[in-house]
């Protein structure tokens, strides 16, 4: 991640500002209006962010960088090797006065910390020396990255090795069968559209959406459903998804597992009480009585947690 600086940088920023003011003062008939020209050291800030995060060893170790990144160093390395590869804005380049650009560690901090810290486009400026325009687009170029390189990875169902992985956690577990935990949160919709702020609020006087995902122990999402307003409730929400559409169509996924020496082969998923009586799910028993019914009910409890872990973590 070494940077090589040219010496005629100093030149071609003062030719550029010259040449900026002039515009200014010809175009607009005012320098007053012209667009003001910030010199930014983005070599600089490359090397400070390098030494504070990336060297061996940082100055801030990894608890730093897992606070300020919402992961871990080498999970970033991964992602942003693949990025660079796959699109060359990540790429390092000379702008067309000589300067060299931004490097990809500025771009992706800075759309990271967008999104998993919700500053503003302008907030690193003073740290990376990036622009709240080049912030923005270095914002939408990561997300379209992630979801091409990443999708078939992560957004998609399991698969048959998934599946497969997910019945020996849950075996382990006590609950041989069980393929996750399912339910929803209301989330705060802040940039509600003013026109639908009446269908999308809620009992806070906000607008609030509802999101239903099922998730496992390791905060692995494999299904969300976004969509639906406040007014709705958990049942309302899983009658408009498409969860269970292979399930009501015969797609379902071999499962075989024996309890209490019965053989099945459709798999389960955690809810609570809300939720229907249909086979797929597993709820917890309301008011247990007897030490049998207390611990099934506190073992469900527990790992049906997962799900409101996620929720947490999204949250956060």
């Amino acid at each position: 991640m070494t940077l090589i600086d040219s010496d005629s940088d100093e030149k071609f920023e003062i030719a550029r500002q010259l040449v900026l003011e002039g515009e200014g003062s010809s175009s607009r008939g005012s320098s007053k209006n012209a667009r003001r020209f910030i010199r930014r050291d983005r070599l600089q800030a490359h090397q400070n962010l390098f030494h504070d995060y990336f060297t061996d060893p940082p100055i801030y170790h990894h608890k730093y960088f897992r606070k300020k990144f919402r992961m871990s160093r080498p999970l970033f390395l991964h992602i942003q090797a693949a990025i660079e590869a796959y699109e060359p804005y990540f790429v390092q380049r000379r702008d067309s006065s000589g300067r060299l650009g931004f490097s990809s560690l500025q771009k992706i901090t800075t759309a990271l910390r967008m999104l998993a810290c919700g500053v503003t486009a302008d907030f690193m400026d003073e740290y990376l020396k990036i622009g709240e325009t080049t912030a923005l687009r270095s914002l939408k170029m990561f997300v379209k990255a992630v979801v091409s390189i990443f999708s078939e990875e992560c957004l998609r169902k399991p698969n048959n090795d998934d599946i497969v992985r997910l019945l020996a956690v849950g075996k382990k577990r006590g609950f041989p069968g069980m393929l996750g935990s399912i339910d929803c949160m209301h989330w705060k919709w802040k940039n509600c559209p003013t026109a639908r702020h009446g269908m999308y609020f809620g009992h806070i006087h906000e607008p609030i959406i509802i999101l239903e995902a099922m998730t496992f122990y390791d905060l692995w999402i494999w299904h969300a459903f976004l969509r639906l307003p406040k007014s709705h409730n958990d049942i309302n929400v899983l009658d408009r998804s498409f969860i269970f559409s292979d399930l009501v169509q015969g797609r379902t996924p071999t499962v075989n597992y024996t309890i209490n020496d019965h053989n099945y082969a459709i798999g389960y998923y955690f809810a609570n009480g809300i939720y229907p009586q249909w086979a797929t799910f597993v709820k917890t028993i309301s008011a247990p009585q007897g030490n049998k019914k207390k611990y099934f009910a506190a073992a469900q409890e527990s790992a049906r947690k997962d799900v409101e872990h996620a929720f947490g973590v999204l949250q956060a």
